[in-house]
């Protein structure tokens, strides 16, 4: 199938790059990043969307600086919701599927469980407000889509939890970390590989594919607040051999309204994964195990 990827130098877009490649017919992924596409162009999206012909449309770029997005919205609004709107045009235009992700931000954290694709949203910042608009455009093309909700994401490229968490216990002896905020981290390469999966189960449902298009939760199984996952971190780290300033026992347990954020975070970011887990006959590993393979990378010797 000939694919085309937009997002190729972020965490999930790298990852991307290596697992939709053989599903791709020979010199069929077209791997764009931000120098080759500008997201905020409607005009050059339709015309990079035009020139490749795709089958499949995979949108891994978007604008998630949470906090800058508060006084940066005309930027955000044109990246996350009017982009993917267009992308969905045009792949309803061409016969094209569409894989776009979106984000637990959509929901304002209040709910006692994870979430369900049918619960309403109700997001709390102007990422999430976007990104909620993103999908809105996307159901209204009438493309067949796979949108994709997921949080938490973690990966090899670029800045991320871990790396700062272990960034700062090489520096400092303590710091705080929010304890009263529950997800599931969540690899770009589980996010990657999963997508593969489901794209590929869509190529063998014959005419039964369509009836796969829809919103699906897609996150590692278990649940840990930020706290807990970087005292795991560190722990992971020592038991590889790092020597660190700060240990577990030293990073504080603190409460949100500790940290003056310009965007409010969703206290509950857990989504529950049994649509998409389904649909598509994939088993979702522990978060743990993809954290565990990337500190056992960033400490080796």
């Amino acid at each position: 199938m000939r694919i085309l990827l937009f997002g190729k130098d972020g965490q999930l877009g790298g990852a991307l790059r290596h697992s939709l490649a053989p599903l791709a017919s020979p010199g069929g992924l077209r791997a764009l990043g931000r120098a080759d596409a500008d997201l905020a162009d409607a005009a050059a999206l339709r015309a990079c969307v035009r020139d490749w012909r795709p089958e499949v449309i995979v949108n891994a770029a978007a604008y998630t600086a949470v906090d800058r997005a508060e006084t940066e919205q005309a930027l955000a609004h044109s990246v996350n919701a009017l982009a993917p709107g267009v992308l969905a045009e045009e792949a309803q235009a061409c016969g094209a599927w569409l894989v776009h992700y979106s984000t637990d931000y959509v929901f304002d954290g209040s709910k006692g469980g994870p979430y369900l694709e049918t619960d309403p949203a109700n997001p709390l910042s102007v990422y999430g407000r976007t990104k909620l608009e993103g999908e809105q455009r996307i159901r209204a093309s009438g493309a067949r889509h796979l949108l994709l909700r997921t949080g938490w994401v973690f990966g090899r490229q670029g800045a991320n939890f871990p790396k700062s968490i272990l960034q700062l216990a090489r520096q400092r002896q303590a710091f705080d970390v929010v304890a009263d905020q529950v997800g599931a981290p969540t690899s770009a390469q589980l996010l990657a590989d999963a997508t593969a999966l489901a794209l590929q189960r869509i190529a063998s449902a014959g005419d039964a594919a369509p009836s796969l298009s829809g919103t699906y939760h897609l996150a590692a199984a278990g649940q840990t607040s930020w706290h807990a996952y970087a005292c795991h971190v560190l722990a992971q780290a020592q038991a590889h051999g790092a020597q660190l300033l700060a240990t577990p026992e030293r990073i504080a347990a603190v409460p949100a309204s500790r940290w003056r954020a310009a965007a409010q975070r969703p206290a509950n970011s857990l989504l529950d994964t049994a649509k998409f887990r389904a649909t598509f006959g994939l088993a979702l590993p522990d978060w743990r195990l993809h954290v565990n393979l990337l500190i056992a990378e960033l400490v080796k010797p």
